[in-house]
């Protein structure tokens, strides 16, 4: 098998699994709130241990068998990022509200406007993948706070993550790693995958049911973790945030989703920009006792309380290897005084996968 066969193969299953998947996590889950979605696959979680699960001789989950599975489902790509490989860069800036100063002494609500470089991209390690992909969109920030302090956002345009633990993250790639024999994954493995990991399900209901975005400008994007806001008398707030764009969310149709080209995502934002800025507001969510602290497969009821954070203003787009952001490792623990991380296990864990990722890229390996 050549390699441009090989890898037309590869592509063309990773494609089929991603079917698969939403049709595993859709058929038992039709007609159930979102919200109720997320709590049916944690509360299977605990279930998961008494299943042998692909990948369990490794034991401890870690950032290099994170990408080893990567590099074993979508190929070795010398100097490129390991996951969201195919992407997009855009400059702006931000200017926060008074709103979230009360709640964050973090120069980022200052009101001062804050120079933003960013990257808008796939998620997969694919990169030629097709822009109509039911794959996660993801978008990472990199906030410059007066003083030369840094702030990263880096964000999906799912609610909810697909992993409580990054076990269940290493596991799925592992499960999409091709038999050599066949050069293609099997099958089995991945239902095994899908039938012992049951905390993907929510993420992949969403995907299998809201088309992809028109247009990064049409996406709202999700922080999906809590994180901690800490005023000046040191008083913590728990708070989840998202992106929602002015321009409107908009989804491809069933028909778009057929006759799309190949990259559209791209060209399209490059022409949104070329027509002036397009704006996004931060919407910061307040967490009140009880409300999931360290599950980002959970969602926090619709009811909470909401203030605008800020705007978002992105002014021009470039191809991600002449962009600014070609060099930034966009690590979610990278942040600013009085923003504060949580002890979930997937924000942890994807700060030192990013890590790893990024001496790879430099190394060109």
């Amino acid at each position: 098998m050549t390699d441009k066969t090989s890898e037309s193969s590869r592509r063309a299953f990773l494609s089929a699994a991603t079917r698969l998947t939403v049709a595993g996590a859709v058929a038992p889950m039709v007609g159930l709130p979102v919200a109720a979605q997320a709590a049916t696959a944690a509360s299977a979680t605990a279930g998961d241990a008494a299943h042998p699960a692909v990948g369990n001789e490794y034991g401890e989950a870690d950032a290099q068998h994170a990408l080893d599975s990567l590099e074993s489902a979508y190929g070795v790509h010398p100097a490129k990022r390991r996951n969201h490989t195919k992407g997009v860069g855009v400059l702006g800036q931000f200017v926060g509200s008074p709103a979230a100063a009360e709640l964050s002494r973090s120069l980022l609500f200052s009101g001062e406007t804050i120079e933003v470089v960013g990257r808008f991209s796939l998620a997969g390690g694919d990169p030629d993948a097709a822009d109509t992909e039911r794959s996660t969109r993801g978008v990472g920030l990199q906030f410059r706070l007066p003083g030369g302090a840094l702030q990263h956002m880096t964000m999906l345009h799912t609610p909810m993550f697909f992993a409580t633990m990054p076990k269940t993250f290493i596991d799925k790639f592992f499960a999409l790693t091709p038999d050599p024999a066949t050069g293609k994954p099997d099958h089995a493995v991945f239902k095994h995958f899908l039938a012992t990991h049951p905390d993907h399900a929510a993420q992949a209901h969403f995907l299998g049911t809201v088309n992809p975005p028109w247009s990064y400008a049409n996406c709202a994007f999700y922080g999906i973790h809590t994180f901690r806001f800490v005023d000046r008398a040191g008083k913590v707030t728990m708070v989840r945030w998202r992106f929602v764009p002015r321009d409107g969310e908009r989804s491809l149709t069933d028909s778009q989703m057929k006759d799309a080209p190949r990259d559209f995502l791209e060209p399209r934002l490059m022409e949104r920009l070329q027509r002036g800025p397009a704006l996004w507001d931060m919407i910061v969510s307040i967490g009140e006792p009880g409300d999931p602290v360290i599950n980002p497969t959970l969602l926090w009821p619709k009811e909470r309380r909401e203030i605008h954070a800020g705007t978002l203003t992105l002014s021009s787009a470039m191809q991600q290897e002449q962009a600014p952001s070609y060099g930034i490792n966009f690590d979610p623990l990278v942040m600013a005084d009085g923003i504060e991380a949580t002890d979930d296990p997937i924000l942890q864990f994807r700060s030192s996968s990013y890590g790893l990722s990024y001496s790879r890229r430099l190394r060109k390996i």
